[in-house]
């Protein structure tokens, strides 16, 4: 499977702090990698860094690279708007558009200019089918989205990124917010997702990560410690720290 994203040695400072050390990382095409740590370790910075969100926050210094289907994605030519196309981010809490559950899917297309008028109600309903929320909302779409059920408006920001033809979803914790079995899912949704998709989650599950996640990146104090094939992290680590990590004796 091709590589869809390579950092290398990439350092970040929050003025004097620096909460990214020397960071090596490689994530597959349409695979499910997953970053693991305690509160504060920098998992979270680290997948900002992939869609240049970092950049909206002042004093920020990053050097080293990342490259996304082989080109620098800090290269001048790289428009920051064509990247977030591309690289699409899922957060913790859903952000629907105070607008219809139409109007949100349709949105991006619209500005983005990637369909006509007449070719809206088709990426909608196919945006919509993808994250398996058609049958739901199809007789409701001119309804405002924020009246949506929280799992319904997670899913609906992912159907948002589909619907700009997005390659990878970042994802910050998205089940944090939500029940068990809205949270198995979502889960069970990414699965599906991977087939079109290159999925980064950061999680403070372990549980989550074992069950999602082909390969595994353990963060501590801005270091990726381990990285590897998620069976093995869990189960025969090879830094001490990851160990300690994974069965409770910190973090």
């Amino acid at each position: 499977m091709a590589d869809k994203i390579v950092v290398e040695k990439l350092n970040l400072w929050y003025g004097d702090f620096q909460a990214l050390i020397d960071v090596f990382l490689t994530v597959r095409e349409k695979a499910i990698t997953a970053l693991i740590g305690p509160s504060g370790c920098g998992k979270s910075t680290l997948l900002r860094c992939l869609n240049r969100m970092n950049d909206l926050i002042e004093d920020v210094r990053i050097e080293g690279a990342i490259r996304i289907d082989g080109e620098d994605i800090a290269a001048a030519k790289e428009s920051l708007t064509g990247l977030r196309k591309k690289v699409g981010m899922v957060f913790q809490r859903p952000n629907p558009f105070p607008l219809s559950i139409f109007e949100n899917i349709a949105f991006g297309p619209k500005i983005h200019h990637l369909a006509k008028k007449s070719d809206l109600e088709e990426i909608v309903e196919r945006s919509l089918r993808a994250v398996h929320l058609w049958d739901e909302l199809k007789d409701k779409l001119d309804k405002s989205a924020l009246g949506l059920s929280l799992e319904q408006k997670q899913r609906l920001c992912i159907a948002r990124l589909a619907a700009v033809r997005s390659e990878v979803l970042l994802m910050d914790e998205p089940c944090s917010a939500l029940d068990p079995l809205a949270t198995v899912r979502i889960e069970e949704l990414m699965h599906v997702l991977k087939t079109d998709f290159t999925i980064v989650i950061v999680t403070h599950n372990m549980q989550q990560a074992a069950r999602v996640s082909e390969e595994t990146g353990f963060m501590l104090l801005g270091e990726l410690v381990e990285f590897g094939k998620t069976t093995d992290i869990f189960t025969r680590p090879g830094d001490k720290r990851t160990e300690d990590y994974i069965t409770g004796r910190f973090g």
